[in-house]
């Protein structure tokens, strides 16, 4: 039966981080994942996970500068110092709540520069948790959403992940983004299935519950199922009204 984690980046976004893991058990998920969580205190979201007996999957390197529109720094030449201090707190927050992947957020930079800039970074991170019970994850953005994000494509992580070739480097599959950018998601996850880390899920072209839009998300979650993930999926999509109303598709697939 396939389970589900509930991304707190986009669900139950009035609610602290706390309650929302509360208001995710509530509502029947089997784990949550978040963002950038580094404004709660560490020790309250552990204290809530073990209230709820509920896992935190995973959670980003924090974006950089907001109010430029940066989204993570990994690839960007000339702030490296920024990056890997990034890469410290992400992981140090990880451990501290016991998640077991952090996204290296690549941000908006493009040429060899930046594709070299972004192997150093993620060499320093997987440096970092070579003796942690924490992989790393990369995560393709799709161009139209994130224009110049330096990762797009499941083809460009894979052949960064083989370069590096670690084991805790893992792939980010999201399904709203490799849809967006190369389609053809149920052949790309068996494609790259030895490289995926985590999978994460919503709507093409809206970015909502699943319900709409072009995937079949029941055949989808039955064929990732039979492609023997056990993991829970990410639910990161982004609801019109409040996150309760949209969780119709959750009662039908649970």
């Amino acid at each position: 039966m396939t389970q589900f984690s509930a991304n707190l980046g986009f669900l139950w976004t009035e609610l602290s981080l706390p309650d929302a893991i509360v208001a995710a058990k509530r509502a029947g998920f089997d784990a949550v994942e978040c963002h950038w969580p580094f404004d709660v205190n560490p020790d309250d979201v552990k204290a809530a996970l073990s209230d709820t007996g509920m896992s935190m999957l995973g959670l980003n390197t924090a974006r950089g500068d907001i109010d430029k529109g940066q989204n993570g720094l990994a690839s960007v030449p000339g702030r490296e110092a920024e990056a890997r201090a990034h890469i410290d707190e992400a992981i140090d927050y990880a451990m501290q709540i016991g998640t077991p992947n952090v996204h290296v957020m690549a941000g908006f930079a493009q040429g060899a520069e930046a594709h070299e800039q972004f192997l150093k970074n993620l060499t320093y991170a997987l440096d970092k948790v070579a003796q942690l019970p924490v992989s790393i994850l990369i995560e393709p953005l799709n161009n139209i959403d994130a224009p110049d994000y330096f990762l797009s494509t499941t083809v460009q992580a894979e052949a960064i992940i083989k370069t590096l070739n670690s084991e805790k480097l893992k792939l980010m599959f999201d399904i709203y983004h490799v849809q967006t950018m190369q389609g053809n998601v149920s052949r790309l996850f068996t494609h790259h299935r030895s490289h995926i880390g985590h999978v994460q899920f919503a709507a093409v072209p809206d970015r909502g519950p699943p319900g709409t839009g072009e995937n079949d998300f029941n055949y989808l979650f039955n064929y990732i199922d039979s492609q023997g993930y056990a993991m829970p999926l990410g639910a990161e999509y982004k609801p019109k009204g409040t996150t309760e109303d949209s969780l119709g598709w959750l009662n039908k697939v649970g």
